[in-house]
Parts: C-alpha cells; sequence; structure tokens
C-alpha cells in the first residue's frame, strides 16, 4: 500500500494527511486537533503501524578471511584476517564491538598470500577481440568486450582500461561508449574503468605498430581532441581515463591541463621527445609514461629523452601529488610526493630486457605501473589477430608483431605473469612486486581510496596468492570467481 495522502471525512470538512516527515507532522497535529479526539488516536496508530511494517534494507552477510598474510600499508602481516561485506572491506573493530556482529561465513586462507586484485592500465584486447574493433553490431562489440573482461579474472586482473590504439573519428565514436566505467562482477567480468587512448596525437617518428594515415596534429587546441574523439571526450574520466600524447607536438601542452580538468590522466608516450620537451610534459601535469622504452627515443648519454624522466631532480612539486608515487630512497624530496611520474612497463622479458627493467626499477622504484599491453591474440595460439585493423602475428610468447616484420605490435603475456617476472627481474621483495599491479596503478588514477589497497571501504576486489605468486582465488566485489585457468 503506498500511502502519500490520507483522506477522511470529518464532519462537513475533508483533511489532507501528507506523509509523516519533518514540518508536515505539525501541520497534521494542529489540523488534527479539530476533529474529535477518537479519530485522531486511530490515524496516528495506524500510520504508526504502516512505518513500521515498511521493508527495511539489511545489511549483507559479512565475511571473514583467517590464517592470511595480509598485503597492508606496504607490508605483508602474516596470521592475520580480513572482513568484507557488500563488496567492501569493512572495519573489523567496529564491526565487532560498536555493531556487535559477528562474520557469517569464515574463509580459511591456510596460509595464502591476500593481495587486493590487479589492474592493468593498457590492454589492446585478448581472447581473439580487439578493443579498436568496429565490425559488427554494437551488441556484438558488447558481447566480445564481455568475452576479455571475464577471461581477464582467470589471471587475477578485476579491473582494467581497455585501450584503443590511434584511430580514424568515427571508430572512437563506436567503440568509446562501450568502454565507459562499468562494476566489476564475479559473472560478467573484471571492472572497466575508463579507456586508455593510446593516440592520435602522438609522433610519427615513435607510431609502432599505429596506422600513421590517421595520426593528428592539434591545430585548434581543446576542439581539436574533442574533434577526434566525439562527445564521450566531454564525459572525461567517466569514458576517457588516460590518454597518450607527444609532448613534442606544438599544441599538447596547452590542452595537458585541460584534461586534467576533465579527470583524464595524460601520459607521455609514442614519443620523440628530447629531455626538455618530456620534463616540460609532466610540469604540465602528465602523471603517467606509456610503456617505458617503447616507442621512444632510446637513451643517450646527451639528451636521455622520456626514459630521462627517471633521473630527474629538480622538476617542480607535483600539482597533483595524489598521482604521483610515494617518495622513495631515490626521490629528490623525501618529504612529498615524487615529482617524477609513474611509468608503465610491459614485464613479458621480449617488449623490455631483464636489465633494462631493473634500471628503470633501481632509478625509481615506486614509480613502476605493470601493464601487459596485450593484443587479441594473447592467451591464444600463434596466428593472425588484428590491432586497431591491422594484422599481427602471434608468435608464442616471444610477443606479436606487425606481420611480415620485427616490428612489436604488443604482447601475450597475462598480468600476473608480469608480476612474477617483475619480481624475477629485479629480485625486488614482495610487496613492492604486488603494489606495481595494485597500489601503483590505483595511485595514476586518483583511485587509490577504492581500489589497489584493502584498506577499510575499498573494494573487495581480492586475490589468494602462493609463495610462487601463482593465483589461487580470486574475488570480485566480495564474489568469489570460478576458476578454470590453471598455472
Amino acid at each position: 500500500m503506498n500511502v502519500s495522502r490520507l483522506e477522511y471525512y470529518s464532519r462537513r470538512k475533508v483533511i489532507e494527511i501528507p506523509a509523516i516527515s519533518g514540518g508536515n507532522s505539525i501541520q497534521l497535529f494542529t489540523k488534527a486537533l479539530r476533529c474529535n479526539s477518537t479519530l485522531v488516536l486511530f490515524l496516528f496508530f495506524y500510520l504508526h503501524l504502516y512505518y513500521l511494517l515498511l521493508p527495511m534494507e539489511q545489511p549483507g552477510k559479512i565475511t571473514k578471511i583467517i590464517n592470511g598474510r595480509i598485503l597492508m600499508n606496504h607490508e605483508i602481516i602474516e596470521d592475520s584476517y580480513l572482513w568484507f561485506q557488500d563488496g567492501k572491506i569493512i572495519d573489523a573493530f567496529h564491526t565487532f564491538f560498536e555493531e556487535h556482529r559477528e562474520p557469517d561465513v569464515v574463509i580459511d586462507a591456510k596460509g595464502a598470500i591476500i593481495s587486493p586484485g590487479y589492474i592493468d592500465l593498457q590492454i589492446n584486447g585478448g581472447f581473439g577481440y580487439d578493443f579498436s574493433e568496429v565490425e559488427g553490431s554494437i551488441e556484438e562489440l558488447e558481447q566480445n568486450i564481455g568475452v576479455v573482461a571475464k577471461g581477464l579474472l582467470q589471471f587475477g586482473c578485476t579491473a582494467f582500461c581497455p585501450t584503443v590504439v590511434t584511430s580514424a573519428p568515427e571508430v572512437y565514436s563506436k567503440v568509446l561508449p562501450l568502454l565507459r566505467h562499468r562494476p566489476g562482477n564475479a559473472e560478467t567480468g573484471a571492472e572497466i574503468l575508463g579507456a586508455h587512448c593510446e593516440g592520435p596525437f602522438i609522433s610519427t617518428q615513435k607510431k609502432g605498430a599505429h596506422d600513421q594515415t590517421v595520426i593528428k596534429d592539434i591545430e585548434n587546441g581543446m576542439e581539436s581532441l574533442d574533434e577526434a574523439y566525439g562527445p564521450e571526450l566531454l564525459k572525461g574520466g567517466e569514458t576517457v581515463r588516460i590518454m597518450t600524447v607527444a609532448p613534442e607536438i606544438e599544441g599538447i601542452l596547452e590542452v595537458i591541463p585541460k584534461l586534467i580538468e576533465r579527470n583524464i590522466t595524460v601520459s607521455l608516450g609514442h614519443s620523440a621527445a628530447k629531455i626538455n620537451q618530456a620534463e616540460a610534459g609532466v610540469i604540465a601535469g602528465a602523471t603517467f609514461m606509456t610503456h617505458l622504452f617503447n616507442a621512444m627515443n632510446p637513451f643517450h648519454q646527451r639528451d636521455p629523452g622520456v626514459v630521462g624522466i627517471l633521473g630527474a631532480s629538480d622538476l617542480p612539486a607535483p600539482k597533483q601529488p595524489e598521482r604521483h608515487p610515494l617518495p622513495s630512497y631515490t626521490s629528490p624530496d623525501g618529504n612529498r610526493a615524487d615529482s617524477r611520474p609513474f611509468y608503465g612497463i610491459i614485464c613479458d622479458g621480449v617488449h623490455v630486457h631483464p636489465n633494462s627493467v631493473r634500471i628503470a626499477y633501481y632509478s625509481h622504484p615506486r614509480g613502476c605501473v605493470l601493464v601487459t599491453d596485450a593484443l587479441a591474440g594473447a592467451y591464444l595460439m600463434p596466428g593472425i589477430y588484428q590491432l586497431g585493423g591491422r594484422d599481427v602475428e602471434v608468435r608464442g610468447s616471444s610477443g606479436a608483431y606487425v606481420k611480415g616484420t620485427d616490428t612489436l605490435a604488443g604482447s601475450t603475456v597475462s598480468i600476473d605473469h608480469c608480476v612474477r617476472n617483475f619480481r624475477q627481474f629485479t629480485r625486488c621483495t614482495m610487496v613492492e612486486a604486488l603494489e606495481a599491479a595494485t597500489l601503483h596503478p590505483a595511485q595514476t588514477l586518483g583511485i587509490q581510496d577504492k581500489k589497489g589497497t584493502l584498506n577499510t571501504g575499498a573494494d573487495a576486489d581480492i586475490l589468494f596468492l602462493n609463495d610462487d605468486l601463482e593465483i589461487q582465488k580470486v574475488f570480485v566485489a566480495g564474489i568469489e570467481v570460478e576458476l578454470t585457468h590453471q598455472e
């Protein structure tokens, strides 16, 4: 029964009684005094009973993980426990002692490492599907995206930025609406954080596998970007979460602050920039570097280019400190966020030599963000697949190449494999390896309050790992994923 107004007759008057709330109750009482007392008592009894019988939202069940080694506040805490409810990590002390609630479900981790879910900020596709693909109906493309999102859960990736390579405006207009933010679900797949637009405002000298015919210059400031990407760019971070640009392109430095105003993380990449141009990009507000060492000038002692940002020591204090790395022993100032940006690195042993990974890590340990740069052929057998409308050849574990060439087009590595490789290549701690795929990517996007940690209030995206960092269990929003992939 939906009672928004009660009408009843008393002698020759009709009195309208709105649902009781705030000041309405005073008006109701004043009018009611003009009626006989029996009717007034009946009315208040009726309304009181009605509101008592309204259905109340019941809190969800509480799950407690025990006997786990939990990654928390940059350390692994032995024999600890974790509580979550309604898809969020909750405060066990408050829940038990103040709300007087106990767990409904207890999961024994049996000594497993408990980590936040992995986040991949650069992935072009997988399982036969390319996020830049426009052939087919909207329904078919949505289904393909869903296949990738669901498949990624098997490898511990619980959130990702589907990446669209340099494309024509009609491609962006069709695919970007499909890549808007979407919550994760154990049944339907990993959370989509918004798209990573890798181009078209990049250098033709460092195009890599991108189609040179659709690379663009900036002629009219933000208007040029809005024309290239279409109306979805106006939605900012809800649709476009990261944009890779080359800082040396005329007009780029002027639009970086405007992109930041739209909550878009600006990344430097596919660039032939000299060191002064790269530093200017960081000063303008760029907080990320796209697949470090790849599609940029190689390090040179007199002009180290974009790679030289690793050694920068005189950059000004960051404008967005929450989106910069925490200070480390190599930071110029240990009392504030590191002025150097985060850097993505493809840790497959093909795109970047292990020695180069070590150099980056030793230079800027808290800036590392592991990415896969995986393409449509990832997780499948060797063969010919698509990347932005171009044929690429997957050659097994050696990566993927533009067909008929030795130009790397992307990887076939999974994010969990990147974590294991990173630890092996650098001999870093387990905490550092895990944070490079959890906390650091979350900080890059400014979402560390929800992702990348197991702090109270964060999303209950959780991994159980063994000592070799192999996936044992995956939870998305507190719901366990059925694992079919075997290490």
